[in-house]
């Protein structure tokens, strides 16, 4: 039998604590439905007999604390909530134990945000991982030696796991149930739980707001430019020169304040408004593409795939109401 330790950590989001734990019991008994012996052995494990989140309103019993548990088969850490840092310092004691435990054999797996956990252990110092895309550009501040694949909803290297964002953590739930009990048990789970199975991409998700969030106030006014004028045909060096920094000067101060390069962060713009203008509007994918600066159908539909996950026309019938009725 397999002991899956999940964390109650301070702070923590309470259905990436509770989900986890329904569908292992779930698999449990499917097993025993089919004449099988249960396969998981469950326990929540915290660093107090109690943990009250969401401000009291609700209370986690665990069923141990971490000094009871000295080994484990797997670990999972659920998504967090607040102020990363401050909820990092108050889960500090978890570090050394999940060290411990990943050094004894037990593979580690976060769930959403819980990455930010897993990753202050240094575990994935040089890996990958993967959490909720809208805490990619703190993420990549916080752990420059990890590399963070923003898209996809699942990594695995060398027993360490990791999930997109949140209920994305289901995906990787059915991985190790595939992992653990079987790609039988897998599909019977997703048809259980309602869930789509291998599915790979967060990036249908994924809302580009820009990185606004420096003190650079040239590269600033640089990203309003370009918001606001998405139809024209905007060249890096006309943009240094607007702003007289040289080209050179100008790319890596863009890349350093916005995590993108000039082209990227355009070609991203005009992405996110032809995203929106497929949800609320009837235009067709041609008229859209005129609308963003584009006049190559071949372009845009493979720039538009590569940062969304969807061709144009699916993304238009997956979020457009009225396309869909029709």
């Amino acid at each position: 039998m397999k002991h899956v330790s999940i964390l109650v950590p301070q702070d923590a989001v309470m259905a990436s604590i509770v989900d986890p734990r329904t569908i292992l019991d779930g698999v449990n008994e499917f097993l025993v439905a089919a004449g099988k012996e249960p396969l998981f052995d469950i326990q929540f494990v915290g660093l107090n007999k109690q943990v009250k989140l969401y401000n009291g309103l609700f209370s986690v019993h665990t069923d141990a604390l971490i000094s009871d548990v000295s080994t484990t088969h797997l670990v999972l850490i659920p998504a967090i909530g607040g102020d990363f840092e401050t909820t990092i310092k108050k889960n500090a004691a978890f570090l050394p134990w999940i060290k411990e435990q990943y050094r004894k054999g037990a593979e580690v797996a976060s769930l959403c945000t819980g990455a930010f956990l897993l990753a202050e252990t240094g575990l994935l110092d040089g890996k990958e991982c993967s959490t909720h895309w809208n805490f990619a550009g703190y993420f990549r501040d916080r752990f420059p030696a990890v590399t963070l694949v923003d898209g996809r909803i699942v990594t695995e290297q060398q027993g360490l796991y990791s999930s997109g964002g949140a209920t994305s953590y289901w995906n990787l739930l059915l991985h190790l149930v595939e992992k653990y009990a079987g790609r039988e048990m897998a599909i019977m789970a997703s048809k259980i739980y309602a869930l789509e199975i291998d599915r790979k991409s967060q990036s249908p998700f994924v809302m580009f707001n820009g990185q606004k969030k420096h003190e650079d106030e040239p590269i600033r006014l640089a990203q309003e430019f370009i918001e606001q004028n998405i139809t024209e045909k905007i060249s890096v060096e006309a943009m240094s020169s607007k702003f007289a920094i040289g080209r050179r000067h100008f790319e890596r101060r863009f890349k350093k304040a916005t995590k993108n390069t000039p082209l990227e962060y355009i070609q991203r713009v005009r992405v996110e408004v032809a995203k929106k203008k497929f949800e609320s509007s009837r235009l067709n994918v041609n008229e859209v593409m005129y609308e963003v600066g584009y006049n190559d159908v071949k372009a845009f539909r493979t720039l538009f795939k590569r940062l969304t996950g969807l061709s144009p026309l699916d993304y238009r019938n997956r979020y457009n109401k009225e396309a869909a009725v029709g």
